[in-house]
């Protein structure tokens, strides 16, 4: 049998905490009381380990940072099934879109340590893109990788506002065709947009 996993450090039982309060209900919704009174701990315990809010919010944001790994997959199937994941990821109930566009637009442009680390994740997603569309040798990689994050990010606005994963598959057709005209073989293509899911209530 396996060893059963190893129990949560105070540390991380904040942090996991502070994430789902601070996605599901906004940074400036939730201060350390509520996540305090959430563990059972007092702000000193919670202090003791994030000496202040803003550290509890940058800690969330980078736990948020995750680098896609690596695949053996073909490069332009890796690029398309990003697509396929945001629907999935659309259609979950919990789904609040961007925790760096939430944080940023939340917060403001002058909060320089939070938007340091949004921008350094939306820059990652882009070369990342640019790296396999270089392994793909295209032309201009760099302005393509750009492109799809436009993509994507317009995809995440467009899920929030209509409640709707099927904008994901349309960013995937609309990336196909990007695709296609810098000289990718994409093979058939994707299925087309068939319409809205059900609106979860």
């Amino acid at each position: 049998m396996a060893p059963p996993p190893a129990p949560q450090t105070m540390k991380e039982r904040i942090l996991e905490t502070a994430d789902k309060l601070f996605y599901l209900q906004g940074i400036r919704a939730i201060g350390v009381d509520t996540i305090a009174a959430e563990i059972g701990i007092s702000k000193r315990t919670l202090y003791n380990h994030f000496p202040s809010k803003d550290a509890l919010i940058a800690a969330y944001l980078e736990r948020r940072f995750v680098h896609a790994g690596p695949s053996d997959k073909p490069p332009a199937e890796q690029i398309l099934a990003t697509f396929d994941s945001l629907e999935r990821r659309f259609a979950a109930k919990d789904f609040r879109g961007c925790p760096f566009v939430n944080a940023v637009a939340e917060l403001g442009p002058s909060d320089r340590a939070v938007k340091k680390i949004a921008i350094a994740f939306k820059e990652s997603r882009r070369v990342w893109f640019r790296d396999r569309l270089t392994e793909l040798g295209v032309a201009d990689a760099d302005a393509l990788a750009t492109q799809l994050v436009l993509l994507v990010d317009g995809s995440i606005a467009q899920d929030l506002v209509r409640d709707d994963p099927a904008m994901a598959r349309a960013a995937k057709e609309a990336a196909t065709v990007l695709l296609r005209n810098a000289g990718v073989d994409v093979g058939g293509g994707v299925e087309p947009v068939k319409g809205k899911r059900p609106r979860q209530k």
